[in-house]
């Protein structure tokens, strides 16, 4: 049986909106993201995107991968996992491969299972990669 080996995340490559920040506008980030704040406009990131429990999102998130903790008025592509944390409140559709969502965890919208293909597809009439 092979070793797992997780990926080596470096702090500094992390983007982070820390809670009691405000923004306004759109972030693009080729690393991971994580929100404890407030955000009004669209997050895309070539990697994971991580809001915590606090944190409040108007608008919509592009990634590979997203742990969810907050709550969001918007839409979801993900190009493979979303994990829908307990906490979380979501209004709005999600797009992406795979779904999990736990326990408490609450979602108004529409939910839909697309490929990589699809994903990139969407990605790019959006002008979004």
């Amino acid at each position: 049986m092979g070793k797992v080996v997780e990926p080596v995340v470096n702090v500094n490559e992390v983007s982070r909106v820390s809670s009691g920040t405000i923004i306004r506008g759109d972030i693009y980030s080729p690393n991971d993201i994580r929100i404890d704040g407030s955000f009004e406009g669209r997050i895309i990131s070539k990697c994971k995107v991580v809001v915590g429990e606090n944190a409040v999102i108007t608008g919509d998130i592009v990634c590979e991968n997203a742990d969810f903790w907050g709550k969001m008025h918007g839409n979801f592509y993900v190009k493979d996992t979303l994990s829908l944390k307990s906490s979380s409140v979501i209004e709005g559709d999600l797009k992406c491969r795979r779904l999990e969502i736990e326990m408490d965890a609450r979602f108004d919208g529409n939910c839909q299972t697309i490929n990589e293909e699809e994903f990139n597809t969407l990605a790019e009439s959006m002008e979004m990669v």
